[in-house]
């Protein structure tokens, strides 16, 4: 890896982990969720990077993707377990991380400390050489020594220059995979505990969305369009990044456009049961050739 590589793959870790800390702060009961969320990515853009993602915030038995729309009325309330899960990028060289709060149990509540400890077992095992199937292992022994499970299918994944999600996928449990970590590679890591089943499904009206293929000269697309999906460099989008574009009405007449043309691979939230209380924690680590680096972790 080249140094320039390096040093933007380190730049968007530290501003990553820095809006990660920032939106923790933001979550108290009352607040709106759109607020949140739109406040972490105004954050990353002030400190020099954009958002890799549209920043998330999903509330107990919701794992992940829960983006809230433009005007949606759902305040944090006082029991919630929320998880903050945010990226940044800097040309391309992307950050990936998420934080939970448990407002009812607090930071050593026995599900926060069940993520925490998985991730932090997962990065102490992770190096070149080593076996995904290993690091599943670390984070499913940590997940059940606190008598939860791991959501068995959510995964930790590599990370390449505007993609962020990618080979090679990096399980919560013990997978049998024989695929092992390189030096050059950059993985994300995000171990999920649950008191529920483990397993998660698609649930509800999805906000995040991504360019799915290239883009051909029979698409014909109008000028604004093909330059709103330029800007993205196929990372995925919000609705509420549409109305940065558009004008509300024409950002749903776009999406539609773009659902006809084949052109959007859309995401629901993903979640368990009512009831069920997930936690998630995760950090970006650059694998090299003596071990791996967190690059957003704060120390």
């Amino acid at each position: 890896m080249k140094e320039e590589e390096r040093e933007q793959w380190l730049k968007a870790g530290r501003i990553a982990a820095e809006v990660r800390e920032f939106g923790r702060e933001c979550i108290k009961p009352g607040v709106l969720l759109a607020e949140i969320v739109q406040a972490c990515d105004d954050k990353i853009r002030e400190l020099g990077a954009e958002p890799a993602f549209p920043s998330q915030i999903s509330r107990n038995h919701i794992a992940a993707h829960y983006c809230p729309p433009p005007e949606d009325p759902t305040r944090v309330e006082p029991g919630d377990i929320l998880k903050l899960d945010l990226g940044a990028h800097v040309n391309g060289y992307i950050a990936d991380n998420a934080v939970s709060v448990d407002l009812r149990d607090g930071d050593g509540s026995p599900l926060m400390m069940a993520s925490k400890m998985a991730l932090e077992n997962a990065i102490a095992v992770a190096g070149p050489g080593v076996a995904v199937s290993t690091i599943g292992r670390a984070i499913h022994d940590s997940i059940v020594a606190m008598g939860l499970r791991p959501v068995f299918n959510l995964t930790g994944h590599g990370v390449a220059k505007f993609n962020i999600h990618c080979a090679p996928q990096i399980p919560n449990y013990d997978d049998g995979s024989p695929v092992r970590l390189k030096p050059g590679q950059t993985i994300a890591i995000e171990p999920f505990a649950t008191d529920g089943k483990g397993y998660i499904a698609e649930v509800g009206k999805p906000e995040v969305f991504q360019q799915a293929r290239p883009l051909k000269m029979k698409d014909k697309l109008p000028e604004d369009i093909r330059h709103f999906l330029d800007a993205y460099h196929r990372l995925p989008f919000a609705r509420r990044d549409l109305h940065r574009f558009f004008k509300p009405k024409e950002g749903e007449k776009v999406l539609n456009f773009l659902r006809k043309k084949r052109l959007l691979h859309e995401y629901p939230p993903l979640a368990e049961k009512l009831g069920v209380r997930i936690s998630q924690h995760e950090h970006t680590l650059m694998i090299t050739e003596n071990g791996a680096i967190p690059t957003t972790r704060i120390d």
